[in-house]
């Protein structure tokens, strides 16, 4: 369509009209938007014109919040009119104090007291630890109070209270002599467990050194030192005649003794190692060294003395001690490092060439583990305890297998016989037994299972079985089936190879080999058997 020239004016001035109304309208009042803020004790209100956040609004106004604080609604929430915003101040404060702990009182029951006499065998000693908590402040008050972590900083010392037996026990016929210790004392039984008797009352034997000679008439054992003399280790003392009703014991020129014992076939003649105190744990520093000493009973003086080995290399953990085992011929010592045995070179005064070798035990703790070895009777065979290969991907350092091995001192024979018996194991060979029906002496060798191999460092109680001596036709000789097993491993054969001694809940046990019949031969704690002829 054509639009004419008067209608192209009339619509230019209809539209210049229509934009001069539209310019002439007044702007619209933006309506401001009322805010209350409650911070840090005060109550302010503030007028804002654009719906900004919580948060962009508490910047605008200079408001800081820490990193606990709590902002109500929260920052994300856009302000509208007559929005509150209250900020709690919210801080937490750290502090700790020292918590006395209480000692304990164990009362043990011991032989050799009269019926009501009571013996303080070690004072208690209230312990300390640090306590510390953290406060939650809110807006100035405190509110909650959470215990966050406890440090021992003192161990308390429990009180030892020694009271004589309430029960008897049945006599047990005992052969030879069995020597234990009780009280950090030595005890003796012979011909019945009836029969017991302390050598020693000074009540402070050093439980590393106990040593019975063969016939069970000498007895080697150390003594500590007052607690005043931080200097020395131990003293060594010999008793010349265990069978006398008082007997006395002498004092030898020894200190700072970490093994020593009677070397057999030898008479009056002690082998022992010495090291020196050290104050970072363990206490001591070993020398591994190894000495020769004949002695005279009566006063205690060294008729010969011969060093056989001087600082040898004593292998990972050398500070622990190495030690040393005796064959029954008394013409070889066995060497035992944290990582090997083997045999000592008498002749040369070094170190033989390793019989068995394995992975050091780490322990990531102040003490490391070594094997026991045990001689047969013909000083030909060496029963031990190994060090396993690793379970998975752990480092063979932390294996937790450790298994029952056999070896020949000659070295052309070594086997395991018996796997994953547990670090505690401790095998040991019987005596020959003497058989009037053979004219073959047979024997036997015992060690100690544990119940759970995986734990058997720390957690697990242990099963003494008996077994041939390759590991064959194996037997839990105790405890019964049901029973709490053992947490100690120390036992020992009887001279003729028929019963095995042991320490069970803290007291001395024996048990026959052929019919398992156990009987308990102390009341109220022994450690450390010895049983010889």
């Amino acid at each position: 369509m054509v639009v004419s020239d008067p209608m192209k004016n009339l619509l230019k001035l209809l539209i210049f009209i229509t934009l001069l109304a539209v310019g002439c309208t007044p702007e619209q009042e933006v309506q401001p938007i009322l805010v209350s803020l409650v911070v840090d004790g005060r109550v302010q209100t503030y007028s804002h014109t654009e719906p900004i956040t919580v948060g962009q609004f508490l910047r605008e106004v200079d408001v800081e919040l820490g990193p606990l604080d709590r902002p109500n609604p929260p920052l994300v929430t856009q302000i509208s009119d007559g929005i509150r915003i209250t900020v709690v101040r919210v801080s937490e404060e750290t502090s700790c104090e020292n918590v006395e702990i209480p000692y304990r009182s164990i009362t043990n029951q011991i032989d050799g007291l009269a019926p009501d006499e009571v013996r303080v065998g070690r004072s208690g000693v209230n312990g300390e630890e640090q306590v510390c908590y953290r406060t939650t402040i809110v807006d100035g008050e405190p509110s909650e109070r959470v215990e966050i972590r406890r440090n021992v900083t003192v161990n308390p010392q429990d009180e030892i209270i020694y009271v004589a037996p309430t029960t008897d026990l049945e006599p047990v016929p005992i052969t030879g002599t069995i020597a234990y210790i009780s009280n950090q004392n030595v005890w003796i039984m012979r011909g019945s467990n009836n029969a017991r008797r302390a050598l020693t009352e000074s009540g402070n034997l050093d439980d590393r050194i106990l040593s019975l000679s063969a016939d069970g008439r000498q007895l080697l054992f150390a003594t500590l030192p007052d607690d005043s003399d931080e200097t020395i280790l131990n003293e060594l003392w010999v008793i010349a005649d265990t069978t006398v009703p008082l007997p006395n014991a002498t004092q030898l020129r020894v200190q700072d003794v970490l093994f020593a014992e009677w070397v057999p076939e030898r008479a009056n003649t002690i082998s022992y190692s010495q090291g020196e105190v050290h104050p970072a744990a363990p206490g001591w520093q070993a020398f591994n060294d190894l000495w020769l000493m004949r002695i005279d009973l009566d006063t205690g003086e060294a008729l010969n003395i011969e060093q056989i080995l001087d600082d040898p290399n004593a292998g990972p953990y050398g500070w622990w001690g190495m030690q040393f085992e005796w064959s029954p011929n008394g013409e070889r010592v066995a060497w035992i490092r944290a990582d090997s045995i083997g045999l000592v070179n008498l002749d040369e005064g070094q170190l033989g060439e390793p019989l068995v070798s394995y992975a050091a035990l780490s322990t990531f703790r102040d003490w490391s583990w070594r094997t026991t070895v045990s001689w047969s009777p013909d000083s030909n065979l060496i029963a031990t305890t190994v060090h396993g290969p690793p379970i998975g991907g752990e480092d063979e350092a932390a294996s937790p297998v450790f298994n029952v091995a056999v070896t020949s001192t000659d070295g052309t024979f070594n086997a395991d016989i018996v796997d994953r018996a547990g670090i505690w194991s401790q095998p040991k060979f019987s005596p020959e037994i003497t058989d009037p029906s053979s004219q073959y002496p047979r024997g036997y060798i015992a060690y100690l299972q544990a119940r759970d191999w995986e734990s058997s460092i720390t957690a697990s109680d242990y099963d003494l079985v008996v077994a041939d001596r390759d590991g064959s036709n194996a037997s839990i000789i105790f405890p019964e089936q049901g029973q709490q097993g053992l947490n100690s491993q120390e036992f020992v054969w009887s001279p003729d190879g028929r019963q095995i001694a042991f320490i069970y809940q803290d007291n001395l046990w024996i048990v026959d080999v052929e019919s398992g019949v156990a009987h308990q031969l102390t009341q109220g704690g022994a450690s450390h058997p010895i049983w010889t002829r």
